[in-house]
C-alpha cells in the first residue's frame, strides 16, 4: 500500500549546502502516460546543486524538489501506461523531485536495470547517459577513428563520456586536474592531461587537433577550444562553469568550417528525451550488459545527509558519481 506522505529534501531558498532541509510531502499521483517509482536510490548531480543555489529554476510543470534520475521500483501507473507494470525494477530520468521517497515520471524516460548492474549503480546512470549520448553520439555525431576530446574527464559526466567514445572506436582525450584523477581516466582508456601542468591545445594539436570536444567549462577554454580542434571539427557546450562569454574572432569557424553546437538535456521535450531513451536502450545498455561500460561510484550517502552530498560535489573531489540512499537498495 502506497502511503499518502513521504519524506523528502527541499530547497528552504536559494544558498548553500544547509539550505537541503528534510520535509514532508504529499506522495505524487501518476498521470496519463506517468508511472510512480518508490525509489531506492537517486543520483546527485551538478544541475542539483545549481538549483539550490538559484541559478537553474526546475520547469514549470515539474517538481520543485531536486533530483533528475533515481533507480526503484514501480508501483502505480497511470492511464495510457503499457511498457510497465507494478514490480518492475527501473532507473529514470526525472524532470525533478529525485530527492523524495516516491517520485514520478514520463513512462518512456525510464529503462530496465541493466543486467548485472545494482540498483545504486542504477541510480547514478540515466542523468548521464542521457546527456552524453545525446551530446556526443546524436549531435556530436562521434565516429570510430575519430579523436574525441571531454573536459572534466573524471567527473561523472566525463567518466561516462570517455567509455562510450572508447567503446565506439574513438581515440579519447580528457583533462583532470590531478595525478589521481587522470589516473582514473587512463584506467577508463583515456589519454589523461593535466590541465594544471599541461595545455590541452598542444597536446590535441600535436595529434591532429579533435575532431570532437565535449566541453562543460566554457570562459577561457573557448577560444582554447578552437585552437585544439581539427578542420571539420565539432564543439558540443553542456554547461558554462567558467562563464559564458567570451572574445572570439568568429573569422576561424568559417575558414576551417568548424561547427560548434550545445545542449542542455531539462527542457527538452517529453518526445525528444523518449527518443534518446530508445536508443540508449537499443545501443548502450548491450554495451553496459557486456561490461564495456559502466557506472563509477565516488560516494554515497543517506537522503537526510543531501546537504553532505552537495559539499562533495562542491568540492571538485570527486571521482565519478555521487549516489543517495532513499531506502533499502
Amino acid at each position: 500500500m502506497t502511503p499518502d506522505t513521504m519524506k523528502a529534501i527541499e530547497i528552504a531558498g536559494p544558498g548553500d549546502a544547509d539550505q537541503l532541509q528534510e520535509t514532508s510531502r504529499p506522495v505524487p499521483v501518476p498521470g496519463h502516460d506517468q508511472i510512480l517509482i518508490r525509489l531506492a536510490w537517486a543520483g546527485v548531480n551538478r544541475p542539483d546543486v545549481l538549483q539550490r543555489q538559484g541559478a537553474y529554476k526546475a520547469p514549470p510543470d515539474a517538481s520543485d524538489l531536486p533530483g533528475l534520475e533515481c533507480s526503484g521500483e514501480v508501483v502505480g501507473c497511470g492511464a495510457g501506461v503499457t511498457r510497465w507494470k507494478k514490480g518492475d525494477k527501473v532507473c529514470a530520468l526525472l524532470p525533478g523531485g529525485g530527492y523524495a521517497e516516491y517520485a514520478v515520471c514520463n513512462a518512456d524516460h525510464a529503462l530496465p536495470v541493466p543486467e548485472g548492474m545494482s540498483m545504486q549503480e542504477a541510480a547514478c546512470l540515466p542523468e548521464t547517459a542521457f546527456t552524453v549520448w545525446s551530446t556526443v553520439m546524436m549531435r556530436g555525431g562521434l565516429q570510430a577513428g575519430e579523436r574525441f576530446l571531454v573536459h572534466g574527464g573524471s567527473s561523472g559526466i566525463g567518466t561516462m563520456a570517455i567509455q562510450i567514445a572508447k567503446a565506439m572506436g574513438a581515440r579519447v582525450f580528457a583533462t583532470a586536474g590531478s595525478d589521481e584523477k587522470c589516473k582514473a581516466c587512463e584506467d577508463l582508456g583515456a589519454v589523461a592531461i593535466n590541465y594544471k601542468t599541461d595545455d590541452f591545445v598542444e597536446v590535441l594539436k600535436g595529434e591532429g587537433g579533435a575532431d570532437l570536444i565535449l566541453d562543460m567549462v566554457g570562459g577561457d577554454y573557448i577560444p582554447r577550444n578552437i585552437k585544439a580542434m581539427a578542420d571539420d571539427g565539432r564543439l558540443v557546450f553542456i554547461a558554462f562553469l567558467g562563464g559564458p562569454k567570451v572574445e572570439l574572432n568568429f573569422a576561424q569557424i568559417m575558414l576551417r568550417r568548424l561547427t560548434i553546437t550545445g545542449a542542455t538535456l531539462r527542457p527538452q521535450s517529453d518526445l525528444a528525451k523518449a527518443q534518446i531513451a530508445d536508443q540508449l536502450r537499443e545501443q548502450l545498455w548491450p554495451l553496459i550488459a557486456a561490461g564495456k561500460v559502466k557506472v563509477l561510484i565516488d560516494s554515497e550517502f543517506d537522503l537526510a545527509n543531501a546537504s553532505d552530498a552537495h559539499r562533495r560535489m562542491e568540492s571538485s573531489g570527486h571521482i565519478g558519481k555521487i549516489a543517495m540512499k532513499v531506502a533499502g537498495g
